[in-house]
């Protein structure tokens, strides 16, 4: 005998949750769903990434505002002044201010320094603007991701669903076959010993309850499987799980509806269509740093020292005293306007440019394979629809068919109307007629899931629960 278990649909598979306890739970699939959108780390991972690209878009809003910085310092040194080139390489250079004198001196006194700066890029030619329309756009594309990973997650924790509720069934498919097995071997072995048949009939009996036992372990392996992927994309702890099994007793309602892709609403496409959208606002960002920067800027400093004015002439007018050297005494302020323009920007932006605008074009030719793919995936759904539906009516005829069968020739074989083989071969299409019945109905709801993910709306699939 062979089993036959249902082709795993488009996704991966597993993922939900179930109690256990002395009345399990039924784990219904809305609520596997839902559990899995809660659970799951890359949907977690996803929504963080929205936040963090949100956070870098009001980031960017504030980069326009101008900078405003204050210092103060206060020290305590010399002020020896020498005539000569200096040049502060990295920051190194000391800002000692004093008249040039003939030799080296030591006195010291306290001083100070308060300044109050503000200046700001207030006009570039739009780049300011683009760099944050740049930075909504990347929070937007992160906020589709999340969305289409949601709706695959979905797809995937169904399919899950779908495959782990059919090895359940298959399961319970062998289990009938075990105990219709058994029971006749108990019918043909109390004939044997009464010598109404052949002693070896009891051996091939023995033999088929040995095989019926080693497809139904199969069958559990398989089962255990499914509900493991299933924890998984759950999040949970690998457990047994409960499902909604009426599912498979009824067909969906919408199962001959003709379904269109809506390329605008689709999670898949928008997400894609979000990242070219990013690319392009990227380019309009790029070109705006070959124009120039126009700044306004000013400056307010007040300075306090402890040598006098008279020290130029007389070397013992200082103080050692702080409060003298640290209280402000002359003040000075600044206001411009300034320009900078790296002339040789225009050379590097362009050729930056060009690789942006490559790469919005490979980004398009991306979002037109997975349409294309999408739009075949649909074509192909309606088709597994269709076949699944013959399927379905065909195993409704050859499971009445096989039952009747079987019935027939065991009451044959009591009566020795029959062999052992026609008994056995009626078992084997009986069980294949139990399997072939509940393969139909997976596959019907999972033709259903396969055109819901193609068409991108996860509720036509979902709310014929």
């Amino acid at each position: 005998m062979t089993s036959r278990y249902p082709v795993h649909l488009l996704l991966s598979v597993i993922l939900l949750t179930g109690s256990t306890g002395a009345r399990a739970q039924v784990l219904t699939l809305k609520d596997a769903v839902r559990t899995a959108l809660n659970n799951y780390g890359s949907i977690k991972a996803k929504a963080n990434y929205v936040n963090a690209s949100k956070a870098a878009a009001e980031q960017a809003r504030r980069d326009y505002l101008p900078n405003f910085s204050v210092s103060a310092q206060q020290d305590y040194g010399t002020i020896n002044g020498q005539n000569g080139p200096l040049y502060g390489f990295g920051g190194l250079g000391v800002a000692s201010s004093g008249m040039a004198m003939p030799e080296q001196n030591w006195n010291a006194a306290f001083g100070a320094l308060y300044l109050a700066n503000m200046n700001w890029e207030f006009f570039a030619f739009g780049r300011m603007k683009e760099k944050i329309k740049a930075a909504q756009q990347l929070a937007h594309r992160d906020e589709r991701d999340f969305q289409q990973e949601q709706f695959r997650h979905e797809v995937k924790v169904a399919g899950a669903y779908l495959n782990l509720l059919a090895a359940q069934r298959l399961s319970a498919a062998w289990e009938r076959n075990l105990e219709r097995a058994d029971t006749f071997r108990s019918v043909v072995t109390r004939r044997a010993r009464n010598g109404l048949i052949a002693g070896v009939d009891s051996s091939l009996a023995n033999a088929e309850v040995a095989s019926a036992r080693i497809s139904l372990t199969r069958s559990r392996d398989v089962e255990q499987e499914q509900a493991n992927l299933l924890a998984q994309l759950m999040g949970l702890a690998p457990q047994p799980f409960v499902l909604d099994s009426l599912i498979l007793t009824r067909l969906p309602v919408v199962v001959t509806d003709t379904v269109a892709m809506q390329t605008d609403a689709h999670p898949v496409l928008q997400f894609y269509q979000s990242r070219i959208q990013l690319s392009r606002e990227q380019e309009k960002y790029i070109r705006t740093l070959q124009y120039p920067a126009f700044s306004v800027f000013s400056i307010i400093q007040t300075r306090g020292s402890g040598f006098r004015a008279e020290y130029i002439t007389d070397h013992t007018a200082f103080t050692h005293n702080y409060w003298d050297g640290v209280k402000p005494t002359r003040t000075n302020y600044l206001l411009g306007l300034g320009v900078t323009w790296n002339l040789t920007n225009i050379l590097r932006v362009n050729k930056q440019l060009g690789a942006q605008a490559y790469t919005s074009k490979a980004l398009q030719n991306e979002m037109e394979v997975v349409d294309q793919q999408l739009k075949a995936q649909l074509s192909l759904a309606d088709a597994k629809m269709k076949n699944a539906l013959d399927t379905y009516r065909e195993a409704i005829v050859q499971i009445k068919s096989a039952s009747d069968a079987y019935l027939q020739k065991t009451v044959m074989y009591r009566n020795g109307l029959s062999t052992l083989v026609d008994v056995t071969q009626a078992l084997y299409t009986l069980n294949r007629a139990e399997t072939d019945r509940d393969v139909a109905y997976s596959n019907v709801w999972q033709a259903l899931l396969l055109k819901s993910a193609a068409a991108g709306d996860f509720g036509l699939f979902i709310n014929e629960f």
